[in-house]
C-alpha cells in the first residue's frame, strides 16, 4: 500500500463503506477540490485501488478538524495498513486539539476514533449531518 497526497479525483474513485455512502450527494468536485491541501490530506492506494482518504482541515491555530471516507475494500490487513498511516500522520501532527465526529450509529467509527486515541466529548450532536443526523463528538488533546 502506497500513501500519497490526496487528489479529488481519489475521492471520486472510492468505493466507500456503505455507513458513508450517504455523503456521496453533498460533495461537489469543488469540494473535493478544496480539500487537496498537501501536508494535511493523504490517500492510501493499493494497486491502484483507493482504500481511503483522510486529512486535517486547520480551523485555527492549535485546533483542527479530522475527516475521512474509507472503501469498502479496506478490510482486515488492508484496513490495518490504512489505521497505521492515519495514525502515523495524527502522531506526527503538531496541532493541540484534533476534533472528528462519528455518526452516532456507526459503532466502528466509534471504535476506530477510540483507536485512533480521541476520547468522546459530546455524546450526541442532533441535526449535525448534512441530512439532519446526529453525530457524536471526539476530540485528540495534546
Amino acid at each position: 500500500m502506497d500513501v500519497v497526497d490526496f487528489k479529488a479525483a481519489h475521492l471520486m474513485q472510492i468505493d466507500m463503506q456503505d455507513e458513508q455512502q450517504y455523503l456521496a450527494k453533498y460533495m461537489t468536485e469543488a469540494e473535493a477540490v478544496a480539500l487537496e491541501r498537501p501536508d494535511w490530506t493523504h490517500s492510501c492506494v493499493d494497486d491502484g485501488v483507493v482504500l481511503g482518504c483522510a486529512g486535517i482541515i486547520p480551523l485555527w491555530p492549535g485546533r483542527a478538524l479530522a475527516w475521512s471516507y474509507i472503501s469498502v475494500h479496506a478490510t482486515g490487513s488492508k484496513f490495518v495498513a490504512v489505521h497505521r498511516a492515519v495514525q502515523n500522520r495524527l502522531d506526527n501532527c503538531y496541532i493541540k486539539r484534533i476534533e472528528m465526529t462519528v455518526d452516532c450509529d456507526f459503532e466502528a467509527g466509534h471504535r476506530w476514533a477510540e483507536m485512533l486515541g480521541f476520547a468522546m466529548e459530546a455524546p450526541r450532536m442532533e441535526a449535525y449531518r448534512p441530512d439532519g443526523g446526529a453525530c457524536a463528538l471526539y476530540a485528540r488533546v495534546r
